[in-house]
């Protein structure tokens, strides 16, 4: 049991033992470990590369092969409704978290940004509203979406390809295996490129931290106590709140008892994918109807993770008080929200998509892509809990969908048909 639960997470812990060794180098060393740098910046500059067609051909085909999905619109309307509700309340109890806690809290962070003085894009004139809403989600020139800069707008292309791929039918069906076939290969590049992450990582994080020293090392720190803390008021208390609204008493009784298999499933793989069967499992023995069961799993893997959420606001929190960023007005609290709603939802259906989530943050956000790693290690650090709430949400969701779809009495029915049968 030991040994697979270390294979599962190899590469986590290679990854996390490379940027503690890159860590301490920087420490000890100083400044002069900036002669590694270039290694970091090959890493970043391998991960640029992909990303255009990563997003592009992920999303395109994600959303054009849909059309084999057997769907009621009633139970996806009820998908809708519960997915976007409970990352929505997933993304304000984040920032909540965050008022209390602040990551960096009362650290010196100014020799960081000394350091990191372009990390912010040159301030624009001022536009409308509505003119910055056209600019957010579109540019006005193909050429502009082969940007890792404008990776909100190529995701909007992306689902409209997509989703016009899906309306094609059979006609589409070459197109979307076209999509399906370039994202496969597209993963086996990000793959290869993920072998020289821990050099990568390690050399750059050891660059940050000479530079820097080691009170950057606290934000980490109070990242991943902040990030505990909500993972578990969200698991117990907000998992049996929704088991409560689903079925009552009763759910919450069910849930529990169905809960620990994908919950340590989610554990011991890290992966949401790998807990589809242990979740598909989960739900039918609650007695969620089947066709409830294998939309809301298969789909919430890809598209509904709560836990990312959390990460989401966490990292933008993160930068915006590391780079002095204003948090308090109310334009800033909705953009913090919604794109952290992004990150988790949106962001799920991609394979790999944690890096290309945080592209999105730094370009929406107007950060450099220098600063990437340094929101890449939150992700790793807080990896085990995350997937924990993605994957085992998902069952609860479930629950709420056939609440919504079956009526209230879903649960006393599914068992009387088991009872009889």
């Amino acid at each position: 049991m030991v040994k697979q639960i270390f294979l599962n997470y190899k590469g986590s812990i290679i990854l996390l033992l490379a940027i503690a060794i890159g860590g301490v180098a920087g420490y000890l060393i100083g400044p002069d470990i900036a002669v590694i740098k270039p290694f970091g910046d090959l890493f970043l500059n391998l991960l640029f590369m992909i990303i255009v067609p990563l997003v592009f051909f992920s999303i395109t085909s994600a959303i054009a092969n849909m059309s084999e999905m057997k769907r009621l619109g009633k139970i996806m309307g009820s998908i809708v409704i519960v997915f976007f509700t409970t990352a929505l309340i997933a993304a304000v109890l984040g920032f909540i978290g965050t008022t209390f806690m602040n990551p960096i809290g009362d650290s010196d962070v100014s020799s960081i940004k000394e350091l990191m003085s372009n990390t912010e894009v040159v301030e624009t004139e001022e536009i409308s509203f509505l003119g910055q809403l056209v600019n957010t989600f579109t540019v006005s020139d193909f050429s502009e979406l082969l940007s890792k800069n404008h990776i909100l707008q190529l995701i909007v292309f992306s689902v409209l390809v997509g989703l016009a791929t899906a309306m094609a039918g059979e006609k589409g069906r070459p197109v979307a295996q076209l999509m399906s076939s370039a994202t496969e290969v597209l993963m086996k590049v990000v793959k290869i490129i993920m072998y020289y992450a821990p050099i990568g990582l390690g050399c750059y994080f050891a660059t940050i931290i000479g530079e820097l020293g080691p009170q950057i090392l606290e934000g980490y720190a109070r990242s991943f106590a902040l990030y505990m803390i909500l993972s578990i008021i969200y698991f117990f208390g907000f998992f049996t709140l929704y088991a409560y609204i689903a079925a009552g008493k009763n759910g919450i009784n069910v849930f529990w008892k169905n809960a620990l298999p994908p919950s340590i499933t989610a554990i011991a793989t890290c992966s949401s994918a790998a807990c589809i069967p242990i979740n598909l499992e989960a739900t039918k023995r609650i007695g969620v109807p089947d066709d409830i069961a294998e939309t809301v799993i298969p789909l919430g893997a890809n598209t509904h993770k709560d836990g990312s959420v959390f990460g989401g606001v966490l990292k933008i929190v993160f930068l915006f008080s590391l780079f002095g960023k204003d948090m308090t007005s109310v334009s800033s609290i909705l953009s913090i929200l919604a794109v952290s709603f992004l990150v988790g939802a949106v962001m799920g259906a991609i394979p790999g998509g944690g890096m290309i989530g945080e592209m999105l943050i730094l370009s929406v956000f107007g950060f450099s892509p220098e600063v990437l790693p340094i929101i890449a290690v939150i992700s790793t650090i807080i990896d085990i809990p995350a997937t924990l709430l993605n994957s085992t949400g998902n069952t609860v969701c479930a629950m709420l969908v056939a609440r919504l779809v079956e009526g209230k009495n879903w649960l006393q029915n599914s068992l009387s048909k088991t009872a009889k049968a």
